[in-house]
């Protein structure tokens, strides 16, 4: 079982857990990746996924009024990391099973961001 890092502020933010989980698993998918894919894709979705973080760090730690602009950042890293492991998985960069790992942990998230841009957007309306 993997232990969680020891950042005792991030524990408190289950979404960061998430995605430093979620990076630590494509880390290890990644070593697999072809030579000529690894370099490229594979380093673009590390990108995307650590942009994620980066946001979602950020949110946690700005006042209300700025954390909806910076969770629709995210969410924007976050759709094109999905577009880029669907990539991988069509081109065979990674296999079936790698990728199903990866997408539970992508829905997971995914609804996380969108719960979180949800509550925010209906604190603004009252």
């Amino acid at each position: 079982m993997d232990t969680p890092h020891t950042n005792n502020n991030d524990k408190e933010i289950p979404i960061v857990q998430k995605l430093y989980d979620l990076y630590k698993t494509f880390y290890g998918y990644s070593l697999l990746f072809p030579k000529k894919d690894k370099y490229t894709l594979g380093a673009k979705c590390e990108h995307y996924i650590i942009g994620t973080l980066e946001f979602m760090l950020a949110a946690s730690s700005v006042p209300q009024s700025e954390k909806l602009a910076l969770l629709r950042q995210a969410n924007v890293k976050f759709d094109t990391l999905k577009v880029l492991l669907r990539l991988s998985r069509e081109i065979g960069a990674i296999d079936a099973k790698k990728y199903i790992v990866l997408q539970t942990q992508i829905r997971e998230i995914g609804r996380m961001i969108g719960g979180w841009q949800r509550s925010l957007a209906e604190a603004a309306k009252a």
